[in-house]
């Protein structure tokens, strides 16, 4: 939900939606196949349902505080530009692409269990996932550069 949704508060919200759901529909679950897939699924719909519905809404977020008591104000400056760009270089990935990337690298799913929650092949998810990496270098490498 975190993947689809950029608010904490509104993955929170998918995720509550999510097991509504899937309560609701437990009986509809085939005992035969993994449950996970199914369940992500769930809140993948979730997710994507509430993003609909936010973007009437939608606002101009907040820049976030860069002070940090761990961190020098160079690291928090640094890390700030970094987020913001692999943030951006998320967003310019497709749904799908940004979906199979998160999940395989973040979250450390397989590509089986990424093709069963995107309903698509599994050869679909290593090339949606090697193609994301790819744009992603791409998209880092000037300020990879500055950064070192």
């Amino acid at each position: 939900a975190r993947t689809i949704l950029s608010e904490p508060e509104d993955a929170d919200d998918a995720a509550q939606e999510a097991f509504l759901t899937a309560w609701r529909k437990l009986r509809q679950y085939d005992l035969t196949r993994p449950f996970r897939p199914w369940f992500l699924r769930i809140v993948a719909n979730a997710a994507r349902d509430i993003r609909r519905a936010r973007r009437v809404r939608e606002t101009e977020p907040l820049a976030p505080g860069l002070a940090s008591t761990e961190a020098s104000p160079a690291e928090a400056t640094e890390q700030s530009l970094l987020r913001e760009r692999l943030d951006t270089a998320l967003r310019g990935l497709s749904e799908r692409q940004r979906l199979a990337v998160v999940m395989f690298d973040v979250e450390g799913y397989a590509h089986a269990d990424i093709a069963e929650v995107l309903g698509v092949p599994e050869g679909t998810v290593r090339s949606l996932v090697f193609h994301g990496r790819r744009a992603l270098r791409k998209a880092l490498s000037p300020i990879m550069g500055e950064l070192k």
